[in-house]
């Protein structure tokens, strides 16, 4: 099972751009990716620039809508993500919680939503899927 643990830094909706976290944060954060990735579960991370460098677009009347950031309606933002590979939800929810995060930061964890667990009709709405899917890993 894939699963998505989102990090949330509350505040990071208002940081400026350019806003970068501590060394010794992230030296702890290393280490913490180190660890996923030798217990094998890591596929992907990545930490995201803050919203005030960054767009929407939105689709209101099927027109495209563009709008820079920072949203002054965001609450919570995300800070970034990784993607493991685990056995179940528990599993899951143990590794976001070894994370050395802050007070001040929150992680969802998401299970994602593989081919096999759509209803065959979604299925065939959905053909070339895998292979698309296939060909992006590569």
């Amino acid at each position: 099972m894939r699963f998505m643990m989102l990090m949330i830094p509350r505040g990071y909706e208002s940081a400026e751009p350019g806003a970068m976290p501590s060394a010794e944060a992230v030296a702890a954060m290393m280490k913490y990716n180190e660890d996923l990735q030798k217990a094998g579960v890591l596929l992907a991370l990545d930490g995201l620039h803050p919203p005030s460098m960054g767009a929407r677009v939105t689709f209101e009347g099927g027109k495209a809508r563009v709008t820079d950031g920072p949203f002054a309606e965001a609450k919570e933002v995300l800070g970034g993500y990784w993607m493991i590979q685990v056995k179940s939800r528990d599993e899951a929810i143990e590794w976001a919680k070894r994370c050395p995060a802050s007070g001040n930061e929150i992680i969802e964890v998401r299970q994602v939503q593989e081919f096999d667990d759509f209803p065959p009709d979604v299925q065939a709405a959905a053909a070339g899927f895998e292979e698309m899917q296939q060909a992006v890993k590569k």
